[in-house]
């Protein structure tokens, strides 16, 4: 591979990308599969990461990007620009590596015309490279225009779900995945101290939220959102997103506030205080020891090979135990490309527990006088323990 291009901030190494190329191409190739078919679009939500883990590509806006994975040979992959794009690369290109041939299509996701453009182009590839069995990868988060008309162009190839697999393969995180994973909780580690001594009476809740994302971009973050919000005590401060965060902040406030952003290399972790400005109350304080306790109580489940169903169900189990309500969402799962991946830590889940996953716990409690949660990552070692990869304090801050 040639040097990395400078314009590149903080890509997967050749190395990294070519060992999930070689873990893949074995399943493919014990499965009968030709080609995998992923779609990325929406990477700075956290959508489906499929596409960047394979191909290390980050795919940041609403336009679609297609790839076409084959078991041998050079990847084919279709993006939004001229109708009828078709170059020809060598696969060392460092914005295209592994890519032989790069199709455009001026496509939008707006636009329900224009929805099986991106279709027929990969149709077209997959048929003049003659694949006969082709998976597809993440297919419920693909664009439905494109999936339903690929699939009608498709008839008469064998379309098979491959996403079991590349979940598999995914959640268990590299020495390079990790080594970016921490560079991200100290990032947000150094956000929610820096944002402790911005915080004042008289400002809206999305000028905080905005200053932790600025913090958040110059210390290399690619992608993602802060949640929260203000309130009076005896009101729940909750998660908000950005058109919810309108309300000014006065003294005595509680302050929700939540990094799920990215770091350097676009890995997802998230962490989550409450701030007071003043004293806080006593059944906030006990509120904040008890979820802190139901997480301490999780991390000790999560042992390798642990179900996941069978954790949820301690889990429940043990928040009955103390009169706390029970989970009927999800308190904890793994990160990576995406702000949510497999495992959940719930009844529906298959995927046990393994070493090196990316798990992020947030117990809660919610009711009409408060919202308390406690939110960090953790790192499951081979040796049974779990590490805590944030080093904010776990107290209520009071300011």
């Amino acid at each position: 591979m040639a040097d990395v291009d400078q314009r590149l901030c903080n890509p997967a190494s050749a190395p990294e990308i070519e060992r999930r190329w070689a873990a893949t191409r074995e399943r493919m190739r014990a499965a009968g599969i030709d080609a995998l078919v992923v779609q990325g679009s929406n990477g700075y939500a956290g959508c489906p990461g499929y596409f960047r883990w394979l191909t290390g590509m980050a795919s940041v806006n609403s336009y679609p990007h297609t790839a076409i994975f084959p078991a041998e040979g050079l990847m084919t992959l279709v993006q939004n620009g001229d109708f009828d794009g078709d170059k020809t690369l060598s696969g060392t290109v460092p914005e295209f590596h592994g890519v032989g041939r790069r199709l455009t299509t001026p496509s939008f996701p707006a636009i329900g015309y224009a929805s099986g453009y991106d279709a027929a182009l990969v149709a077209g590839a997959i048929k003049q490279r003659g694949f006969r069995t082709v998976g597809l990868v993440g297919a419920f988060g693909m664009y439905h225009g494109f999936a339903s008309r690929l699939k009608e162009l498709l008839a008469g190839i064998t379309l098979v779900d491959a996403t079991e697999a590349l979940d598999l393969m995914k959640s268990v995180k590299s020495a390079e995945d990790i080594a970016f994973i921490r560079r991200t909780a100290a990032m947000q580690d150094e956000v929610m101290a820096k944002i402790r001594d911005h915080i004042r009476p008289g400002m809206k809740d999305f000028e905080v939220m905005a200053y932790g994302q600025y913090l958040g971009q110059l210390m290399g973050s690619e992608a993602g959102y802060f949640l929260g919000n203000s309130a009076p005590p005896g009101k729940p401060a909750m998660l908000r997103h950005r058109p919810f965060q309108g309300r000014e902040i006065r003294a005595g406030d509680v302050l929700m506030f939540q990094a799920e952003n990215t770091g350097p290399g676009g890995f997802f972790v998230h962490l989550g205080r409450l701030f007071v400005l003043g004293k806080a109350p006593q059944e906030l304080v006990d509120a904040f020891g008890a979820v802190v306790e139901a997480q301490e109580y999780t991390v000790k489940l999560l042992k390798p090979g642990a179900s996941s169903r069978e954790v949820f169900e301690a889990y429940n189990a043990y928040m009955r135990s103390r009169g706390l309500p029970e989970e009927r969402r999800v308190h904890c799962h793994g990160q990576g490309y995406e702000v949510v991946e497999r495992p959940l830590i719930r009844n529906d889940e298959s995927m046990k527990i393994a070493a090196n996953m990316n798990i992020g716990i947030h117990p809660s409690i919610s009711n009409e006088r408060m919202f308390m949660t406690v939110c960090d990552n953790f790192l499951i070692g081979p040796d049974g323990r779990a590490e805590r990869l944030h080093r904010t304090p776990q107290k209520i801050i009071e300011l």
